[in-house]
């Protein structure tokens, strides 16, 4: 089970705050290291010859081990805690940003890439973990919107940052890196904090055994949790391939803005979520509509996609649309998750949830990469990107249909005690 707490109050209290605030800054320096690729993408291209292939690789690689990973990660968090495991690969992501930014050649960068893959998204798991046993059902959304909001002020900040460390990208692309991976200490320290603050509560509050994982136990969940890692899958894979990996390159190449332009605008995605996430999550939780909210982001989803194919279109049409959709549909997902599976084993389900997720944004990472090289995309021939794009519309309208089903079995389905929230018992 997840780690025992005293009941939660109707009102969260002050640690339970402090608890939010030490997630979410540890969730800043992590988002900050996922998303370091995509401003260098270019320079890694002219200076040291990476195909589009390879630079997609860098992201791939580090959702592949996930796809066989993360449920043994998801049965440690429900085993020894959201704050062991918070503090152990918050180490292992410290170590691959630094081996990331000091490797030598594509394989020394995409062992670096693996082995922060591999702590990541178990982190992820973790901090989600640690938010829902503070907070109750009637805070859940807001407090995973705040939190998250907050993580992506790191990826924000990444797509500025060929303005406010200029001097770091003057000098090439491994000084980007460098900085990433000191804003990976800055995750690390935080991570051993929310340890420390665990460890001083009452040993009568410490985690308990989980039951032995059982594969059966994923088919236990029932239809709507399998429409939900569906939609996770797809709209994951977009979201990420695209605003992650090969975005600024396209705003470059297709719309013609230079780096520092083009980081700026790719961060409006991140500054709208980092403003609305919050937002969303509060209307979740007061009107309960989380399946409805759900639908309407992943259908903005394509529909900035093809509007960001359109020369006749604003940008910031598309990238506003994105940004809407990137606040709503985590902001509703991961709560509605905790909703529809047992408390017992949240951390199992987040974790099958996720290797939906990394399945889908490795898939979408090589895909993209090896459309890009296959129809010549680039500076010169800015058509060659539509490939590329048709891709990620035919999978976010896909995950949109799957919403659309769960929204479906959702109506009128009024919640039971059990699911609301995954609150401690």
């Amino acid at each position: 089970m997840l780690a025992k707490m005293p009941p939660v109050a109707s009102n969260p209290s002050r640690t339970a705050w402090l608890v939010l605030a030490i997630v979410s800054i540890a969730n800043f320096g992590n988002f900050y290291v996922y998303d370091s690729i995509g401003p260098v993408a270019d320079l890694l291209q002219r200076m040291r010859g990476f195909s589009d292939t390879q630079i997609g690789l860098l992201n791939a690689v580090y959702s592949l081990p996930n796809i066989v990973l993360l449920l043994a990660g998801g049965w440690m968090v429900d085993r020894f805690g959201a704050a062991r495991m918070m503090a152990a690969t918050a180490a292992l992501c410290c170590g691959g940003a630094l081996l990331t930014a000091l490797g030598t050649g594509f394989t020394g960068m995409a062992a670096g890439r693996l082995v922060f893959g591999i702590g990541a998204e178990t982190f992820n798991v973790a901090t989600l973990a640690a938010i829902v046993q503070w907070f109750s059902g009637r805070h859940l959304a807001f407090a995973i919107g705040a939190s998250l909001a907050l993580g992506r002020a790191g990826a924000f900040a990444v797509d500025l940052s060929p303005t406010w460390i200029a001097g770091a990208y003057a000098g090439g692309w491994q000084p980007p890196l460098l900085v990433a991976a000191l804003f990976a200490g800055l995750s690390l320290a935080m991570a051993l904090a929310y340890w420390r603050l665990d460890r001083s509560r009452d040993a009568a509050h410490a985690p308990v055994a989980a039951p032995a994982f059982a594969w059966r136990d994923l088919f236990r969940f029932g239809p709507d949790f399998w429409q939900l890692l569906a939609l996770c899958m797809l709209w994951y894979a977009v979201i990420v391939a695209f605003r992650s990996t090969f975005s600024i390159k396209f705003f470059q190449h297709a719309h013609g803005f230079e780096l520092a332009a083009a980081g700026a605008i790719n961060g409006t995605v991140y500054l709208t979520a980092l403003l609305a996430t919050p937002i969303f999550g509060w209307i979740a939780d007061r009107t309960g509509r989380m399946a409805q909210l759900l639908a309407f982001g992943a259908m903005l989803l394509p529909v900035a996609v093809l509007v960001m194919m359109s020369p006749a279109l604003p940008l910031w049409i598309g990238t506003l649309l994105i940004g809407t959709s990137y606040s709503l549909v985590p902001a509703v997902l991961w709560p509605l998750a905790s909703r529809i599976v047992p408390a017992a084993r949240l951390g199992t389900a987040l974790a099958a949830l996720a290797v939906g997720l990394n399945t889908g944004i490795a898939a979408a990472n090589l895909a993209a990469g090896s459309l890009n090289d296959a129809f010549a995309a680039g500076a010169g021939n800015p058509a060659g990107y539509g490939p590329m794009m048709l891709l990620f519309a035919a999978c976010g309208t896909a995950g949109f249909a799957f919403a659309l089903r769960l929204c479906r079995n959702q109506r009128g389905r009024a919640p039971s005690h059990s699911q609301r929230g995954a609150s401690p018992s």
